[in-house]
């Protein structure tokens, strides 16, 4: 394009004037074209590809570019077959026309036609293409000429990637280039076969062969001197360095034999290369990378933890944030070698980057541990205090979760779950609180203790909603200790209690700003337990008022409740009964989980049936928890207006239901059987959550259905309304999906199948038993290990295998439970882990979308 017209369209103000120039200048190029101009081709055709750089329709030039490439110019061919580059792309048939053209150039006595011809090929090939011009590629790869060798190797990776059966045809030559010397060559080589080691099992056993000449390359590069030609900063030839190491991973993966060969020169590049150049972090980077990966030395991955240590201390941001994503990766491979750097991972906490605060945070829980739990908590409740809100609810959930685990006495994990509540209490779980409630109930000896710090706690702050739903459970349930234990000291001020002050802190916090309905209704279920827990006659009288006030309040469920709160003073008899104390809960004992697992739980971990995960930085939950044995919790769970008869009948629930409290649709169970008639008035089947006990009518969230009961009256004699209660829904019977099973992975005899079903009581719960077969293999499977995860708008739960190990022949099976409230596909993203005898390794992930929309 002439010059004065680029500067009319650099002169164009305005978008409209561009276009007009443009439009102007397209049409004379389409009259040129139509004149069959040959001098004036080249120029109209670099002017169309200035046009289409700049966004508007070149298409109708398409076709000069194919006369282009068929003149004997140079200069016409390179910018035809740049002009095909840009205009046309695999799937448009004028692409067919361009085959003869690649097919005879390729053949050209001058290196630089050759080259052109196998750049196109590389860029557009499509599978017809790669086909018909495979044979003329490997001819190429022989090629006495360095220049066309190394073209030639970037043209098959294409060929490769569009027809991956046609690799067979460059095995053999692909080798040939390991043996090259120019660096080039060597270093489209190298890409070449990790390309191949990627798409064929086969072509990744035999290149395991030509570990030790990759060896001997990366050596001689490291021990290189001062080469110009490939110096870069210092560093010989970086790039050829980074894509050894690289196929050197692929390679060592899972092969022993080729990890030891490798070794040696991986201890060499680490030693041997500066890190106070990007070029050397590069290299660095790529080697703790393969050292982790093959089975490398104890000693090898000290040295590459260090390594990422050092990282760490770099003040550039994208390689601290390269380093503690690597540790996350690793820290489940050498704990204590990551731990030598906990105060540097620590100091990342406090880093303006918030991408790098996140990956620190996650690092940092895992490495807790039952020797560091004290330290590592402190600083993360630290941080608590300052952190942005979108860390908090994770934060919560896995302090607490740390604190269940790793505590080194109770009296430390209740102070450790109280101060969340202080810090974050608006963005502590549900099942978070639930579970600092069953520790009160379970640690009788603290519950003096704990009830003044929750009363000290709550008399400084109401703000925080699940600090006040937990100070107001154990004050009803413990407010008669409170008063007994007298004066106490709290933050070096003396404190006396008595009923009234008592009875002011509820009114205070249900008269708040911050009384929602479920504050309310937790306040009055407590007032109503205080009454059979203080003496004083005027208290109780100002609790009835309180209860009368409420009684017609305009949330239905409020005014319920006052009104049978107050209807109960008329039985004076059954009223103590019917408040007395939350039985003490059975303690459930929890296999010990690694370290991996709880980071793999993220911020959505429960440890009561299984892990829950939402899908979100890519991560797993690994089933390698074990089940808990069965817990009673008929005692715990069940109505306060239940309570005296609840030692008669104790309906055994497994603790694989306990994912159903989560699901806001809680399973519909049978009661206890009451000894006294009359305490059976408004009874509950039991709950999932312990402060749903609190509940007349369950109170986890105002929003959700309440819980169906049992269908009960009171004896005529009572007195008080005869109200039926709502009666449970029939159980429907299992709804299966017409297609029983479904094959999710099939590969060298190994074999799973999912078979999806609907949950019998919950329609938004589905139910996949995976089956293990061990059909091929002619061997025993060991050590095997399922994880799978789910979008994060679903949730998932999994039992533990019925067995790891597998013979041949033989299945084993597992159950994992997704609750989809929202009625979306079902897209699992599944992981096994296996060896055999051999120890052969087998480690694939991959994604499974196959069910169809029946099921979901």
């Amino acid at each position: 394009m002439p010059y004065y017209r680029l500067k009319a369209i650099r002169a164009c103000k305005t978008a409209a004037d561009e276009r007009a120039v443009i439009q102007k200048e397209s049409a004379a190029i389409r009259t040129s074209f139509r004149e069959e101009n040959n001098d004036a081709r080249h120029a109209n055709v670099a002017k169309l590809l200035y046009i289409h750089m700049l966004g508007y329709p070149a298409h109708f030039g398409q076709i000069e570019c194919l006369k282009l490439v068929a003149s004997n110019r140079f200069a016409d061919k390179r910018l035809g077959y740049l002009g095909i580059m840009l205009l046309l792309d695999e799937n448009q048939e004028v692409l067919t026309l361009v085959t003869n053209s690649l097919k005879k150039d390729m053949n050209h006595s001058n290196m630089y036609i050759v080259g052109l011809g196998l750049c196109t090929l590389g860029n557009i090939s499509s599978p017809e293409m790669a086909r018909d011009l495979c044979s003329e590629v490997e001819k190429l790869l022989g090629s006495s000429n360095t220049y066309i060798r190394k073209k030639a190797a970037l043209c098959a990776m294409r060929i490769i990637r569009k027809v991956p059966e046609l690799q067979e045809n460059f095995l053999s030559r692909a080798r040939s280039l390991l043996s090259d010397r120019n660096h080039g060559v060597l270093l489209t080589g190298t890409t070449l076969i990790t390309e191949m080691c990627y798409e064929s099992n086969e072509a990744l056993k035999a290149f395991q062969k030509d570990v030790p000449l990759l060896v001997r390359h990366l050596k001689s590069l490291v021990t290189a001197g001062f080469s110009p030609e490939h110096d870069v900063t210092g560093v010989t030839d970086p790039f050829l360095q980074v894509k050894i190491l690289r196929l050197l991973r692929i390679l060592g993966k899972g092969d022993k034999e080729a990890s030891e060969a490798m070794n040696d020169v991986l201890a060499q590049v680490a030693t041997n290369t500066e890190s106070t150049k990007n070029v050397g972090n590069s290299i660095l980077y790529e080697t703790v990378q393969t050292i982790m990966e093959i089975q490398s030395d104890s000693g090898l991955r000290v040295l590459a933890i260090n390594i990422l240590g050092k990282f760490l201390t770099n003040r550039d941001n994208n390689i601290r944030y390269v380093a503690l994503t690597t540790l996350n990766k690793t820290v489940s491979l050498d704990t204590n070698a990551v731990q030598r750097h906990r105060n540097i991972i620590l100091d990342c906490l406090r880093d303006g980057d918030i991408s790098i605060r996140r990956r620190a945070l996650e690092l940092a829980f895992a490495l807790i541990n039952e020797s560091n739990v004290r330290v590592l908590t402190r600083e993360l409740l630290a941080f608590l205090e300052v952190a942005d809100n979108e860390f908090k609810q994770g934060m919560t959930t896995k302090i607490c979760l740390a604190a269940d685990r790793f505590a080194p006495n109770k009296r430390w994990h209740i102070d450790t779950v109280l101060r969340v509540l202080k810090l974050a209490g608006n963005y502590v779980r549900e099942e978070i609180l639930s579970n600092f409630i069953r520790l009160v109930a379970q640690t009788p000896d603290l519950n003096a203790y704990t009830v003044q710090k929750l009363y000290s706690a709550l008399k400084a702050d109401i703000s925080q909603e699940s600090l006040t739903l937990g100070g107001i459970w154990v004050i009803g349930e413990y407010g008669d200790i409170l008063i007994k234990g007298g004066s106490f000291e709290e933050e070096e001020l003396v404190r006396e209690v008595n009923e009234s002050d008592v009875v002011d802190l509820l009114e205070s916090i249900l008269a708040g700003p911050y009384a929602n309905q479920i504050v309310r209704e937790y306040g009055l279920t407590a007032l109503m337990k205080l009454t059979s827990r203080f003496t004083n006659s005027s208290v109780v009288q100002r609790i009835q008022a309180n209860l009368e006030k409420y009684s017609t309040s305009i949330e239905v469920e409020i005014q319920q409740r006052a009104v049978e709160y107050k209807n109960l003073f008329k039985f004076e008899n059954i009223r103590p009964a019917i408040l007395e104390r939350m039985p003490i809960p059975e303690i459930k004992e929890e296999q010990n989980k690694s370290s991996q697992d709880m980071v793999g739980i993220k911020s959505e971990g429960n440890d009561e049936g299984g892990g829950l995960l939402d899908l979100d930085d890519g991560n797993l939950v690994s089933d390698s928890k074990k089940a808990a044995p069965e817990q009673n919790t008929a005692d715990l769970l069940a109505d306060i207006f239940g309570n005296a008869a609840s030692t008669t009948s104790k309906p055994v629930t497994s603790t694989k239901n306990d994912i159903m409290s989560l699901f806001d649709n809680p399973t519909s169970t049978t009661s206890a059987t009451s000894i006294n008639p009359a305490a059976t008035a408004s009874k509950q089947p039991p709950l999932q959550n312990p402060l749903e006990s609190l509940g007349l009518l369950g109170l986890t969230n105002s929003h959700q259905p309440s819980i169906p009961s049992q269908p009960s009256t009171l004896p005529q004699s009572s007195g008080l309304p005869q109200t039926p209660m709502r009666q449970p829904s029939p159980i429907p019977s299992p709804t299966t999906i017409p297609q029983s099973n479904y094959t999710a992975y099939d590969k060298d005899g190994f074999k799973i199948t999912l078979d999806p079903s609907k949950d019998p009581t919950t329609p938004n719960v589905l139910n996949i038993n995976v089956t293990f077969h061990n059909i091929g293999l002619g061997t025993t499977i060991q050590n095997l290990l399922f994880q799978a995860a789910v979008h994060k708008t679903q949730k998932l739960q999994m039992q533990t295998p019925s067995s790891t190990i597998i013979p041949p022949g033989a299945t084993a099976t597992q159950l994992i439970r997704v609750a989809n409230p929202q009625k979306t596909n079902v897209r699992l993203r599944l992981r096994v882990v296996y060896q055999t005898p051999t120890d052969a390794k087998v480690d694939e992930i991959w994604e499974f979308n196959g069910f169809p929309e029946d099921v979901w």
